[in-house]
């Protein structure tokens, strides 16, 4: 299956080193070498902003999905291929699920860690299809995996949806894998209803 589409998780903050910043511009020109569309949680700022001025200034396609309460002139970018404005957070979740093929999630906060977990348990409870990769920038989710390991050693979660999760530190490894995994999924058939709450 060719990926058309990938939704990107990431931090509105740039944090604390280059490596994070460069990899969301990194990860933009492979997708915009590949023709795939960018769409993300429509801000301009820190990891959100790298990412949509690189795919912007490359001549990508890039579309924002925002909440109307974040549409402030100093969160909300301007130059966007699409700007789409939505009413809730948890809208902006399904609208950007629904315009995806994949889900990619570079290093962010307690925002972008609950979108991907999101994300992962709708794809548990076959919620929805499209697979999930994180981005392993420089090490920043070596401990939520290793927390992740620790709870499936302790049965809270399944050995057959460890898996889940796809990582890798590159982009174009990442979204090969993703590709992969896409035609896997599609070919599967579970069931595509997208819940109405978190």
């Amino acid at each position: 299956m060719t990926i058309a589409a990938v939704s990107v998780f990431c931090g509105a903050q740039s944090g604390g080193r280059p490596e994070y910043l460069e990899a969301a511009r990194e990860l933009a020109q492979v997708l915009v070498r590949r023709s795939i569309v960018v769409v993300y949680g429509g801000g301009h700022v820190g990891m959100m902003g790298a990412l949509a001025d690189e795919a912007l200034s490359r001549r990508g396609s890039i579309v924002g999905v925002i909440p109307r309460h974040l549409m402030r002139p100093e969160v909300a970018h301007r130059d966007l291929t699409e700007l789409v404005v939505v009413e809730s957070m948890h809208e902006r979740k399904r609208a950007m699920a629904d315009r995806s093929d994949a889900f990619v999630v570079l290093p962010g906060g307690y925002g972008t860690l609950e979108e991907m977990f999101e994300m992962v348990t709708w794809l548990q409870l076959q919620l929805q299809d499209k697979p999930v990769g994180i981005l392993n920038v420089e090490g920043y989710f070596d401990r939520l995996l290793d927390f992740l390991r620790h709870a499936a050693q302790e049965q809270f979660i399944r050995t057959e949806h460890w898996d889940l999760l796809i990582v890798d530190h590159t982009p174009e490894l990442l979204l090969d894998r993703l590709e992969i995994h896409a035609g896997l999924m599609s070919r599967s058939h579970p069931v595509r209803v997208h819940p109405r709450h978190s």
